[in-house]
C-alpha cells in the first residue's frame, strides 16, 4: 500500500510540474499579438485623429449657435443686440441704461466663454447684425480645414 502511496504522488508531482511548464504564453506569441496590436492601432490612429479635429469644429459651431439663441432673447426683450463695446458680457450682466428691460441672464458668464482651443469668441455689433466668430485652431484669420474661421 505504501508503494501505491508514493506512486500516486509522484504522478501528482509530474503533472504539476508539466502543467506549470505549459501554462502561459512563449515570447514569439506575445511579440506576434503585440505586433498585431500596433499594425491595428496605427491603421486607426488617423481616423480617430481626423474625428477630434472635426468635433472641435462642430464643437464651436454648437456653441456660436447658443450665443446665438441667447442674443436672440436678449433682442426680444430690449429691442437691440449688445454693442461691440459691451460685448457678450451683456447676456451676463446688466448695463445701467437696460435695467428696465434686462430679463436675463441670458448665459451664464458669458464674456468667459471659449472655443474648443482656449480663445474667447469674437463679437462685433451693427445696428441690425451681430458677428460671432472664432479663428480655429491656428488662431489666425483665414485659413483652410481645423484652422479655418467659424463665424455665424
Amino acid at each position: 500500500m505504501a508503494a501505491m502511496t508514493t506512486t500516486r504522488h509522484t504522478r501528482a508531482r509530474n503533472r504539476k510540474r508539466r502543467d506549470a511548464g505549459e501554462a502561459g504564453f512563449t515570447m514569439v506569441e506575445l511579440l506576434v499579438v503585440l505586433a498585431i496590436i500596433v499594425l491595428v492601432a496605427s491603421l486607426a490612429a488617423p481616423q480617430v485623429l481626423r474625428y477630434l479635429g472635426s468635433a472641435r469644429s462642430d464643437a464651436a459651431i454648437a456653441q456660436i449657435k447658443n450665443i446665438e439663441g441667447a442674443l436672440d432673447l436678449f433682442f426680444i426683450d430690449n429691442l437691440r443686440y449688445p454693442t461691440s463695446e459691451e460685448g457678450l458680457k451683456a447676456l451676463s450682466e446688466p448695463s445701467p441704461e437696460l435695467q428696465d428691460r434686462w430679463n436675463g441672464p441670458y448665459l451664464k458668464k458669458a464674456d468667459e466663454i471659449v472655443d474648443p482651443w482656449g480663445r474667447p469668441y469674437r463679437y462685433s455689433a451693427d445696428s441690425d447684425t451681430v458677428q460671432i466668430s472664432s479663428l480655429g485652431r491656428d488662431g489666425k484669420e483665414g485659413g483652410t480645414g481645423e484652422d479655418a474661421d467659424i463665424s455665424n
